[in-house]
């Protein structure tokens, strides 16, 4: 018996899938949570395999919550169901430690065989989901030095020995703001979302 926890702001798609596996055999629907706040104050997110999570949801959002729930729940499997295809909406939901992605556009059906796709060790993706991963895989062949102008490579070699915005705007003579644009040029090509994960992307730590 697969044991499942929805979160889903919009109450007919929340009732159609909790429907659906209410009637499927050997599913049971544990809990149904029309925000992120409902299911982090109730205890079910302790007991069950699987939280099919949808990503816009009031204040808490989705990702935050599959964050939440993986830290708290190492044993939960987290699947994004939304609506959402961007770019960077589906890795900051693998980031955050979603195992799967898929769109509401896929049937009721394709949602239960993801979820027993994920129970039994998958990463279940919507077709377009899954190539935007391809894609961006492929896009990584450029090693993270190359991508890097001498400035940025300068910069992010100061970061390195601990020195604040403005310290490194001394050392290099260049004004605090054109330095925290090169910090964000850095992260953009990095694909990262601070001083920490881009150091140990680009050193290799």
């Amino acid at each position: 018996m697969i044991s499942i926890l929805i979160v889903e702001d919009a109450a007919d798609y929340l009732k159609s899938l909790q429907e659906f596996f209410d009637r499927s055999e050997g599913f049971v629907c544990k809990a149904c949570y029309g925000n992120a706040e409902d299911c982090m104050k109730d205890d079910a997110w302790q007991y069950v395999d699987i939280a099919i999570v949808d990503i816009q949801l009031p204040v808490i959002n989705g990702i935050n919550l599959v964050k939440w729930l993986t830290e708290k729940n190492p044993r939960i499997l987290c699947m994004m169901c939304t609506a959402y295809e961007e770019d960077e909406k589906v890795f900051l939901a693998l980031e955050a430690g979603a195992h799967g992605y898929m769109l509401k556009s896929a049937s009721t059906t394709e949602i239960l065989e993801a979820v027993i796709d994920l129970k039994n060790g998958g990463s279940p993706m919507s077709n377009q989901v899954a190539r935007k991963v391809v894609q961006s895989f492929r896009k990584k062949t450029i090693q993270p030095e190359q991508q890097l102008t001498p400035r940025e490579s300068e910069v992010l070699h100061l970061l390195a020995k601990g020195l604040l915005y403005k310290e490194i705007a001394r050392e290099l003579g260049l004004s605090s703001e054109t330095v925290r644009r090169h910090c964000f040029n850095i992260y953009e090509k990095l694909h990262v979302h601070n001083r920490t994960e881009a150091l140990n992307k680009y050193f290799g730590k």
